[in-house]
């Protein structure tokens, strides 16, 4: 029965949950649904604000989640998250130094935001992985925490000092980075974002036992035949392009790349080739009904997404520690 429970239940979870979180999504809203579907308005809404929105919200939500299931994986630590860990600020920090230099007048490529992020999510990844590494062998969970708020007290200067030398257009978009927002949605970037996880769906299937094997330690995974510094770098990149595609399109959006991994692990184990997934699946979902919530709870204004996430993320981090607590005081 519970082989039974991580096999077709979750292939069915999986398969059902999105498009009915979708629809919730779509229909939900101050308007009544008949306008939605009967005015010219009301059909421009749907397919140009609605649509998009939900989707590159669910597209977010998954990009974010498997980054955290990348980045748990690597560095062996439940509670690692793209946000807690520095990589969601330093693609912040690259975002809003485009945003300030395209506002002093410099002409630059519309993508060369999202490269810039790009450049900063991972630097701030390296910077965490190095302070968190002595060798090839994981130093104390603390630490890596630890490094990860240092880097995240730098990125917030840095995009103080950015803030304090930018013009009042730049300094509104550089807040919407800082609190999170998906107002900015459009099929463009949805676009982009679905061929980033469309690859990412393509090249880490047949690449997650490599990361089951990382768990055991590094020892034990070069025994298996698997390069641990080459997977190491490999994570890096990868979590630096989704986090990095994501902050550029919505800013910085915390817990949904911790929430989702853990609990895909409390339905279906440790193995990453189920815990990727549902991972995916249900931070998507996650991301679409804390986007639903901040858009109809205070309707007609609207909550910043990023405040949302931190409300429900911020007690389950808080209990997880407790629990990784109660468990190091029985070893």
């Amino acid at each position: 029965m519970n082989q039974l429970l991580r096999g077709k239940h979750i292939l069915l979870l999986c398969l059902l949950l999105p498009p009915v979180c979708l629809a919730l999504a779509i229909v939900s809203g101050s308007q009544p649904l008949e306008w939605l579907f009967s005015t010219d308005i009301g059909q421009t809404v749907l397919w140009q604000i609605r649509l998009p929105r939900v989707f590159m919200a669910f597209l977010i939500g998954a990009s974010l989640a498997g980054a955290g299931v990348l980045i748990q994986g690597v560095v062996r630590n439940p509670l690692a998250d793209p946000g807690l860990i520095g990589v969601s600020g330093g693609a912040a920090v690259g975002a809003a130094l485009f945003v300030v230099l395209t506002a002093a007048g410099l002409t630059l490529p519309f993508w060369g935001q999202s490269l810039m992020a790009f450049v900063g999510g991972f630097a701030a990844l390296m910077v965490v992985m190095r302070l968190g590494f002595s060798g090839s062998s994981l130093q104390a969970m603390s630490f890596l925490i630890l490094a990860g708020i240092a880097v995240n007290v730098m990125a917030s200067a840095l995009i103080g000092l950015l803030s304090y030398v930018a013009t009042d257009d730049a300094l509104r978009q550089i807040t919407f980075w800082s609190l999170g927002s998906l107002a900015a949605a459009d099929w463009h970037w949805v676009i982009a974002m679905s061929l980033l996880l469309l690859a990412a769906c393509f090249y880490w299937p047949t690449r997650l036992r490599a990361l089951d094997a990382l768990l055991l330690g590094d020892v034990e995974a070069r025994s298996m035949g698997v390069s641990v510094g080459r997977m190491q770098l490999i994570v890096v990149i990868w979590v630096a392009l989704l986090v990095a595609l994501s902050v550029s399109a919505s800013g910085v959006i915390g817990f949904v790349g911790l929430i989702s991994p853990h609990l895909a692990r409390l339905l279906t184990g440790a193995s990453h080739r189920r815990v990727m997934p549902l991972a995916v699946v249900l931070g998507g979902c996650l991301l679409v009904a804390a986007d639903t919530l901040s858009r109809t709870l205070i309707a007609p204004a609207e909550l910043p997404i990023g405040i949302v996430t931190t409300l429900l993320g911020a007690p389950l981090f808080i209990a997880l520690m407790m629990r990784e607590k109660r468990r190091l005081a029985w070893q």
